[in-house]
């Protein structure tokens, strides 16, 4: 028997940061954030996890952390909101911001 998923609430409690990607399959922008979340992973190895959560299948999620537009991402790390913006995001200021969280614990 294989282990059961992770629910969203137990994913972003865990000690290791969590990238979520609040986005929508028909925004333009929230498509061109899936190289740089790429290329953000590359960068930072397993430093962070990075999740994709679509708002159209997940309004519970996207209405508790007031995803107002997408993309919106926000970086969590023990159920704590350690940053977020909306819009896209260059992959170099991803990783600066994660390995600035990281810094912080």
């Amino acid at each position: 028997m294989g282990t059961k998923p992770m629910t969203f609430s137990e994913l972003i409690q865990g000690e290791q940061a969590v990238l979520v990607d609040f986005y929508a399959t028909w925004c333009g922008p929230c498509q061109q954030m899936q190289p740089i979340l790429e290329e953000t992973a590359r960068q930072l190895g397993g430093q962070v996890k990075i999740v994709k959560v679509d708002v159209d299948k997940n309004p519970m999620a996207a209405t508790k952390f007031q995803v107002r537009g997408v993309p919106t991402l926000i970086l969590f790390r023990k159920g704590e909101v350690l940053w977020r913006q909306s819009g896209v995001v260059p992959a170099h200021e991803l990783v600066r911001v994660v390995r600035s969280a990281e810094a912080t614990v």
